[in-house]
């Protein structure tokens, strides 16, 4: 059973100093799934997570009956803190997510939950707390020069899920850093070549703006692939973005891992777009679907898309291009930012 530790006020990072070291519950809430730990926040800004239990969000009516599971599985007793990354846009009163039903009410959270103290932040804002803050052996390096992500400047943060999450961090050369989240994935999509002007003329048939996300997210392979075949004057037949990962990233499908490679360019291109809306002095890919594509990113024409910026080509190329490795920075994150927000930032 998880004891929880004695609660001790604290004012904001701004005007905080040392506590002891204290457990919160961190939460990633994300469109397919919802993943629980119990993380330690250490006073020397050390964050260690238990073994996440990881949740289908379909599987359950709301956030709060999904709660109620990871309490009995942990005994039935929780830390009276709580970090929450949510996959939508924050709003005081109630958050709806973009990918699933749930919603939450936060003025309601410490009476539902029965905690002291919460904080909620966007899942991207989390994921790029988490890069903002792993070690350097975290990260494998994408494109770019091979060298470690810069302790100044702009990092630009995106990845692939259910939708496309994208934020960026700041560091002042201090070692400390300040986040901000953004909507990014929903920029309109930019095709360079004639097959994703297929794509884009596909998914112009039942959407009105086609966003980003539409084509650099797990389901959008269903609309890549059903373009090629189309292209390639095959049946179009129905299939889902599972089917066609796997047959992809197996290679059992030729059809598919064209999908696959495909989705790539565009992640390239589209990662590469937000690097300079961002002012960007590095990126970092993030995301569970990012890390199992990580081999395909590699041999991909990933790096090519990403430096394919016409007059600032040449800027692109001096950008560092990171995956990050973290497995599961969403909770990471969600600590890191509940650490942040409510104690001084004393990472070494």
């Amino acid at each position: 059973m998880v004891q929880s530790k004695a609660h001790r006020p604290c004012l904001p990072a701004r005007g905080c100093k040392r506590v002891a070291d204290q457990d919160i519950v961190t939460v990633d809430i994300g469109g397919t799934h919802a993943r629980f730990a119990i993380a330690s926040l250490n006073t020397n800004g050390a964050i260690t997570l238990s073994e996440p239990v990881t949740l289908h969000t379909d599987a359950y009516a709301s956030f709060q009956t999904a709660w109620e599971e990871f309490r009995a599985r942990m005994g039935g007793a929780l830390p009276d803190r709580v970090a929450m990354a949510v996959a939508g846009r924050i709003n005081p009163d109630i958050i709806r997510f973009t990918n699933n039903p749930w919603i939450i009410r936060p003025p309601l959270i410490e009476e539902k939950l029965g905690c002291s103290k919460h904080l909620i932040v966007n899942d991207f804002e989390a994921v790029a707390h988490a890069a903002a803050r792993a070690p350097n052996a975290q990260f494998l390096r994408l494109a770019g020069p091979d060298t470690d992500l810069p302790e100044t400047g702009t990092i630009s943060v995106l990845g692939p899920g259910t939708g496309l999450g994208v934020a960026y961090f700041w560091r002042d050369g201090t070692g400390r850093y300040r986040v901000q989240a953004t909507e990014g994935g929903h920029g309109d999509f930019a095709p360079l070549d004639a097959i994703e002007d297929a794509i884009l003329a596909r998914l112009r048939k039942r959407l009105t703006r086609v966003s980003n996300e539409r084509v650099v997210s797990g389901p959008a392979i269903v609309d890549i692939y059903q373009t090629l075949a189309a292209l390639e004057n095959r049946a179009v037949h129905e299939i889902d973005d599972v089917a066609v990962w796997t047959a992809g990233m197996s290679g059992e499908d030729s059809l598919a891992s064209a999908a696959v490679d495909r989705f790539c360019l565009a992640l390239g291109s589209v990662a590469g777009d937000i690097a300079l809306t961002q002012g960007a002095d590095g990126v970092v890919i993030a995301g569970g679907l990012g890390y199992r594509i990580r081999d395909t990113l590699l041999s991909s024409g990933f790096a090519e898309r990403f430096t394919a910026k016409g007059r600032f080509s040449s800027l692109m190329g001096t950008l560092p291009v990171k995956l990050i490795t973290h497995p599961q920075p969403g909770l990471f994150g969600a600590a890191a930012a509940f650490s942040q927000t409510y104690f001084e930032d004393q990472r070494p």
